[in-house]
């Protein structure tokens, strides 16, 4: 479903600097200006219930170094894709932009609407590492930064459940799927699993795919240059099925998990009695944990990462949904906001707070306000091998639509997970067609 900079110098000679292109001042000093001034206008995705608080308080970071400038956010909604198409077709797009979709950056670069943020390569260069920057460049032009990012690559489990077993959180795929058998015969299923919500099927395959070919044969699936029919999917697809082909390992069975949604799947593995020990979700899962259960952390939830299934460098890569900041026009207000918000101190701002991930890499884990939050999010600013969400990088239409494409096909397959050839022609046939058609 779905979703990552050195710190800004006020003084006129060193804005002139940077905006140069310099890379060498200290990524951790920021001397407020008043010689910037101008308005942004921001279109986001984050309202008074999921995120709007914490970026104006990023915002009212920013102005006490630069007072003159008057950043105007606009909380859009999920429906800032099809606002934002409408103002960009009707050529009055936002001055800047946050976009979950990186097929949408893409798209919208290659026509020629978005502005390169080359000014902050040195910025971001300073604070990610080259995983993150490559996220943001499309045909060799920075155009985006991934501010704000979601670790997809994680696995949330019931404690009492594991601790009643006698198994602890695994670190390979094998013996992930060893636990499973012993925590069912301890009682509880031992997957819980959100069906009907598509995108957390996909979100599954996407993390075995990545951790059995790497992230370079992942990139290559995400943009279609390989076929659904390839052999590494049929290999991807087998390993899946040994999860959702366990149908008495499930809760509610392959029926239940079709009728369950992500937060179903998280209440059901965290309620009392559970009926599931494990989720396998992404970092907004204890979120849901902590508003919908009663469940604590340590003792009654914890987390631990997406397991290993082929040795190497990506065995320990990060998925992730990230939020890609875009600008439509470039202006001295605008650089220095992107450079500000490229910077340790603007993601810390919200990291502190909690509910925040971030690839910057001068970030210190002691700013996140926990021990599990520590854990999910400290490293994806280390990963070295870092992906996007694979169906927010493809056509929407194949990717992101409720009941068709991936989501209606992984639907199809969580239901016959046999079917392995079959499902891998429906996948390609639909990514071959929205391909065609461009959305």
């Amino acid at each position: 479903m779905t979703r990552k900079r050195i710190a800004l110098v006020g003084i006129a000679g060193a804005l002139a600097l940077f905006v140069a292109g310099s890379a060498g001042a200290n990524v951790r000093s920021h001397t407020g200006t008043s010689a910037v001034s101008g308005s942004i206008s921001f279109d986001g995705i984050w309202t008074s219930s999921s995120g709007q608080k914490q970026f104006a308080d990023v915002i009212a970071a920013f102005n006490k170094l630069y007072p003159n400038v008057k950043v105007n956010y606009k909380p859009v909604g999920n429906n800032l894709p099809t606002v934002l198409a409408t103002a960009v077709a009707g050529g009055h797009p936002p001055d800047m932009a946050d976009i979950a979709q990186p097929g949408t950056v893409a798209q919208l670069a290659t026509q020629g609407k978005l502005k390169p943020i080359t000014y902050a390569k040195g910025t971001i260069a300073s604070n990610f590492a080259p995983a993150w920057q490559q996220l943001g460049t499309y045909s060799g032009k920075l155009y985006a930064l991934v501010f704000k990012a979601a670790n997809k690559s994680l696995v949330w489990y019931n404690v009492p459940a594991f601790k009643s077993a006698g198994v602890s959180p695994p670190k390979a795929f094998s013996q992930l799927l060893s636990d499973a058998k012993t925590i069912k015969a301890s009682g509880t299923p031992a997957y819980s699993i959100g069906g009907s919500d598509g995108w957390t099927l996909t979100d599954m395959f996407e993390n075995i795919y990545l951790r059995t070919f790497g992230a370079a044969k992942y990139n290559l699936l995400s943009q279609h240059k390989i076929k659904w029919t390839d052999p590494s999917v049929a290999t991807a697809l087998k390993s899946m099925a040994k999860i959702v082909g366990d149908t008495g390992n499930i809760a509610g069975g392959t029926s239940g998990a079709l009728q369950y949604g992500f937060n179903d799947s998280v209440t059901n593995a965290f309620g009392s009695p559970p009926k599931g020990a494990m989720v396998f979700e992404a970092d907004f899962v204890g979120g849901v944990i902590s508003s919908s259960t009663k469940a604590k952390p340590n003792t009654g939830f914890n987390t631990f990462t997406w397991p290993s299934i082929t040795p190497g460098p990506n065995a320990s890569a990060v998925e992730i949904g990230g939020d890609l900041f875009v600008t439509f026009r470039d202006n001295p207000a605008i650089e220095a906001f992107v450079k500000y918000l490229a910077s340790p101190q603007a993601a810390e701002v919200w990291a502190k707070q909690g509910g925040f991930g971030t690839g910057n890499k001068n970030v210190p884990a002691s700013v996140y306000p926990d021990a599990i939050t520590r854990a999910t999010e400290a490293p994806i600013g280390q990963a070295k091998s870092v992906v996007f969400d694979m169906s927010d990088e493809q056509p929407p239409s194949f990717g992101a639509t409720t009941g068709q494409g991936e989501w209606g096909i992984f639907q199809d397959f969580l239901k016959n997970p046999s079917d392995v050839a079959g499902i891998q022609k429906k996948l390609e046939a639909a990514a071959a067609a929205a391909y065609k058609k461009g959305k």
